[in-house]
């Protein structure tokens, strides 16, 4: 090691270099390391008789401390190695036990990670009875109705209002008695039909509207081939609200996306229009009509062709008519 200019060496001692030696390349305690049938009765003892293999080594885990390392031979568990700890105290020779544990090495069989249900479940995993909790703070969620009866300053129920529908309604009313009044929040949110604690949230909707452009979208292999797109067909069934600018769902029954939410520029090749059955030919009139009856006379009018009209008399003698 060089030194600077006026510098001046440090007297070092030697238990300083021996500390510092000992923390970069650690030696294992020689009588620990020599323990190598106790730590292997230990591993035998905590494993079932012969699944204890050969010594694969030993390592030093701190001052007269070290683990010794067993092959585990169960089935199923390749890779794994019986772990054993010994140790002793300072200025003494006996050897002591401090654990036997059973260790994955580098190349171990392990099982997968464990992944909590809420990041498991996939779509489709629910069956019948199967219950899905869902977050009290769920991003896809918002209040839907926050349950007060005051009307903010400015609405449109006003207490002079709720007054008014109550007093017309006091006779008509067989609500119980822990019903809302007509003229509150509540009643009218009840009455249109939007009464309920939480409703889809705008993150919800684009996640849902995500999910479903995903599977039935212009970017599916079904929609880059189909004849035309959605829009046009006259089995999509318009959808309510802000979605049906965008999505509707699907009513041919031989189409793939039968029953799904499907978006406008979605297609297939059962589009109403892109393939239309041509009509049957109509067959051609018939030469001879069968149908129609023509009359014919089965003697000749009187004066007209070559026959006389009266017959002579040698031709009824002789029987001809």
């Amino acid at each position: 090691m060089r030194l600077a200019y006026g510098e001046k060496r440090r007297p070092v001692s030697a238990a300083t270099t021996t500390r510092s030696r000992t923390a970069r390349t650690p030696v294992p305690d020689r009588l620990c390391a020599e323990a190598v049938d106790l730590a292997r009765a230990a591993a035998e003892e905590a494993a079932a008789p012969g699944v204890v293999g050969e010594h694969v080594g030993v390592v030093s885990e701190g001052d007269r401390v070290v683990t010794h390392y067993f092959e585990a031979k169960e089935p199923g568990y390749r890779g794994w190695r019986w772990a054993v700890t010994v140790a002793r105290a300072s200025r003494a020779k006996n050897v002591t036990l401090d654990e036997t544990v059973l260790l994955p090495g580098t190349d171990a069989l392990l099982a997968p990670e464990w992944v909590p249900w809420s990041e498991r479940l996939r779509p489709g995993d629910m069956g019948p009875g199967d219950l899905l909790p869902t977050e009290a703070e769920d991003l896809r969620l918002e209040p839907g109705w926050t349950g007060e009866d005051e009307p903010p300053p400015n609405s449109i129920v006003s207490e002079e209002l709720a007054e008014l529908v109550d007093s017309e309604d006091a006779e008509l009313t067989d609500r119980p008695v822990a019903a809302t009044s007509r003229g509150s929040i509540a009643a009218v949110a009840e009455e249109l039909g939007t009464r309920r604690a939480r409703v889809l949230s705008r993150y919800g909707l684009y996640e849902a509207a995500d999910r479903w452009d995903e599977a039935f979208g212009p970017k599916t292999p079904m929609a880059q081939a189909a004849p035309a797109t959605c829009v046009s067909c006259a089995f999509l069934i318009p959808m309510a609200g802000s979605l049906k600018q965008a999505f509707g769902v699907c009513a041919n029954e031989f189409g793939p996306a039968d029953g799904h939410v499907v978006s406008l520029a979605y297609g297939c090749g059962g589009h109403s229009e892109a393939a239309v059955m041509p009509k049957p030919v109509r067959p051609a009139d018939h030469a001879l009509d069968t149908m129609r009856v023509d009359a014919y006379a089965l003697r000749p009018e009187r004066g007209e062709g070559s026959v006389p009209a009266e017959p002579d008399g040698a031709s009824e003698d002789l029987g001809h008519s």
